[in-house]
């Protein structure tokens, strides 16, 4: 488990941990980058069978890492701070394993939004609108596929693969998915598995977050061309085809019937999203506006910077 600055979150955490009632040993190794409040010490104080690791380098896969390795179990299970493990899940997560031979297991991304903001984060990030249909978030059928939420692993393919690359900020999830698979260890989705998450609270902080994973996608891309979805060119293509019918208005104000359209089918889609989830209707429509956005934007900000070279911190 990598945290920092969680010490709001890392007790629900470990609460879900503790409740899994797993016939075998269980051991928590919490990577605590340098925090602003008392995440380590409240680490420190879940008992003898928490180890607290320090992650120096402050980022998620340096904590990763760090926290593998000093463990030595057959299974390594992600746990994330601002995550809830449902209840079983590691017990049906080795059983899923095992009986897959696969390098990896995992299930759904499960939103628990406490706020009305954070409800409408969760029913426009539940969407096919708002995620491009990544199956981790909508369901689907047990099977391979590219990627799955946070993890459950067979040490031995993880370690194989080298482990996270410390080098990536975020996407390191899916890069290392990708090492894998191309190793021949597939990443298996079992869609009883579920982890319950808090989604962003701010307006600032979801922007940020997309536009991050939109930036680092775009350099795990270009180290991957090969993996490309088609999910994940559709923002930026999005986004070129919208400054085009921009610039295209302008010249010719009678073109805007077509990005009115377009604009009209996302309200409504976004509108019929929030109908079903109960979550407030115009807070929908933007986020379902804003993700996408921020994701393609983080995304050719990327594709730009790393014409020749990429850096290994995110911009600010």
């Amino acid at each position: 488990m990598p945290v920092r600055n969680e010490a709001d979150h890392l007790a629900r955490a470990m609460t879900s941990i503790r409740a899994q009632n797993y016939p075998g040993r269980v051991r928590v190794f919490v990577a605590v980058a340098p925090s602003a409040d008392d995440t380590a010490r409240i680490a420190a104080e879940f008992g003898d069978d928490v180890t607290v690791v320090p992650n120096p380098a402050g980022v998620t896969p340096a904590g990763l890492n760090a926290a593998i390795r000093a463990g030595a179990s057959p299974v390594v299970v992600r746990v994330d701070g601002h995550s809830r493990l449902s209840e079983g899940y590691i017990r049906r997560a080795v059983a899923t394993l095992r009986r897959t031979d696969a390098g990896n297991v995992g299930g759904m991304q499960v939103p628990e939004p406490e706020t009305r903001f954070e409800a409408a984060v969760a029913a426009a990030t539940t969407s096919w609108l708002g995620t491009g249909g990544a199956t981790y978030r909508l369901g689907g059928e047990e099977g391979p596929t590219d990627t799955v939420y946070l993890g459950v692993f067979d040490r031995t393919a993880l370690q194989a693969a080298g482990l996270f690359d410390e080098r990536l900020i975020r996407n390191q999830d899916y890069e290392l998915n990708i090492r894998l698979r191309a190793s021949g260890h597939e990443v298996w989705f079992d869609p009883e598995l579920a982890v319950g998450y808090r989604p962003r609270g701010t307006w600032r902080s979801l922007a940020r977050q997309y536009y991050e994973y939109g930036y680092w996608k775009s350099v795990v891309l270009r180290m991957h061309p090969q993996s490309v979805r088609v999910r994940q060119i559709v923002p930026p293509v999005g986004l070129g085809v919208a400054a085009v019918l921009a610039a295209a208005v302008i010249r010719r104000p009678r073109w805007a019937i077509a990005p009115a359209a377009g604009l009209c089918a996302l309200i409504g889609a976004a509108a019929k999203t929030a109908r079903a989830s109960a979550a407030p209707t115009f807070s929908v429509v933007l986020v379902t506006a804003l993700v996408p956005t921020a994701w393609a934007l983080g995304s050719v900000h990327a594709a730009l910077t790393h014409a020749t070279a990429w850096r290994t911190q995110p911009p600010r």
